[in-house]
Order: structure tokens, then sequence, then C-alpha cells
């Protein structure tokens, strides 16, 4: 069976951080927002916003918060809003209650909502040949992020995606064996878990230490204990700015 484009430019995704000091021309933009906007979403709500940051300074800040320099310098960035705002607009004309859209599995359909989209949107962006990485990273300070866009109550900013021109590629990073994130009827690991995960280390292993950028020794293993006992200081407050947005309320 002939493998289609589509299918081509999924399996050959990398994140591209470096991008040529090229911005996307309108028309690109307005085709990948369209992209966005025709992808699955809970009960039709189309509960999400995207903002496209232009602004050089709301960019250095981007940069700032995350850490990235490839938050501004890129072709474009796009933040992803989960958004219950517009359905609070539209129940409060009709004289409705909106109690419930603070609620847990409205913030959650909301985010899927933006999730789904983006994706669709980064699949578009490669199969265009451009580049394109998520991010985040604007979780760090997301307050900050809520001030910059002016986002109205019931609104948060999931994460952002940058897309440009690639000035380099990176090679494809390994993933981890089918085996171990796919089961049938029930969640049931593999008898050969463990020594999956070790080929899936040497191959991660070789991959880091032969790339082009960023050589190094690290396995699969040492990245996952590495990554949870680290201490999101910043993020801890984020409960409390989902409240602030009127999320969650409700929540103990």
């Amino acid at each position: 069976m002939d493998t289609s484009q589509t299918i081509h430019t999924l399996l050959n995704h990398r994140s591209v951080r470096n991008f040529k000091d090229r911005a996307l021309d309108q028309s690109t933009v307005d085709q990948l927002i369209s992209v966005a906007s025709h992808t699955a979403t809970s009960m039709f709500m189309q509960q999400f916003s995207i903002v496209s940051v232009t602004d050089p300074n709301i960019k250095h800040a981007f940069a700032e918060i995350t850490g990235h320099e490839h938050a501004a310098n890129n072709g474009h960035l796009f933040v992803f809003v989960a958004d219950q705002y517009r359905n609070y607009l539209i129940g409060q004309a009709a004289g409705e209650s909106t109690e419930l859209l603070g609620e847990a599995d409205r913030l959650f359909a909301a985010v899927y909502d933006a999730s789904i989209a983006s994706e669709a949107l980064t699949t578009a962006a490669e199969s265009m040949g451009l580049g394109a990485v998520y991010l985040g990273s604007i979780l760090n300070e997301p307050q900050q992020v809520i001030d910059l866009l002016k986002l109205p109550k019931l609104t948060f900013p999931a994460f952002a995606v940058a897309v440009g021109y690639p000035a380099s590629v990176p090679e494809i990073k390994p993933r981890l064996p089918l085996e171990t994130i796919h089961f049938t009827n029930q969640y049931q690991l593999p008898d050969n878990y463990s020594a999956l995960l070790d080929d899936y280390d040497a191959k991660l292993t070789d991959y880091y230490q032969h790339r082009g950028t960023n050589a190094r020794a690290e396995t699969f293993r040492h990245n996952i204990t590495r990554q949870i006992s680290k201490s999101p200081k910043h993020r801890r407050t984020m409960f409390t700015v989902l409240q602030r947005q009127g999320f969650l309320l409700n929540e103990r």
C-alpha cells in the first residue's frame, strides 16, 4: 500500500527551532488558521482561539518567559487559547446561566479543542515545507502571558507554536516502541517492557550522540527521571491563575 503524503508528513515530524529571518506572508497565515478552524471540536462548540503575536516587544517578552530565543525569532508565533469567554458572551446574550463554563470538563474540552487545532495547523505548515515547534513553556508565567495578550476571563493560554522557514532541519528523533504505548482492550504493559526500554534507550543515546547539534549522552529513562524531579516553581501558580480566570472555582 502506498503511503499518502499526509502520513509521510506526519511520520517525518521533527521540532524546528532554528528559523530563517523571514516572516510568513498573510495568505499563508490565513490558510493555516483556516486549517485549524476545520478540526474536530467537542460538541461543535469550537472552544479555542488563536492569537498571532507579531509585535516584536511581545515576542521578546515571550522569549524571556520561555527561555527560548525561537519564541521571538521565527516566521510567525501562534498562541493557542482555551476559550470559554465566547460561549460566556453567547450565554449572557441569551439570558442563560453561564456558571458551568468554568467547570473542569469545560476547561478540558477547551484545552483539547485547542490541542487538536494546533496539530492540524502544525501538520499543514510542515506540508508546506515550513518548520514548527511547540512552546509549552509559556506557562512558566501564565499571568504575564494573559496580561500581554489581554486575555479576558474564562480563557487560558494553553501553549504557543512557532512556525517559520527552517534555517536547519534536525534529524528525526526515535520514538517509544509501539508496544509500550498501544494496548488492546485494557492497559497492560508487555512482558518484555524493560527490554524494550533498554533497546529504546540505546537508540536514543545513539541519536543524541550523533546528531548535528547539541550532542550529548542521554537515555529516555534519564530524561524522564530528570524531568519529573524538576521543581516547577513558576508553574505552581497555575491553579491560582486558572481560578483568577474563572476556572475551577468549585474545585478543592
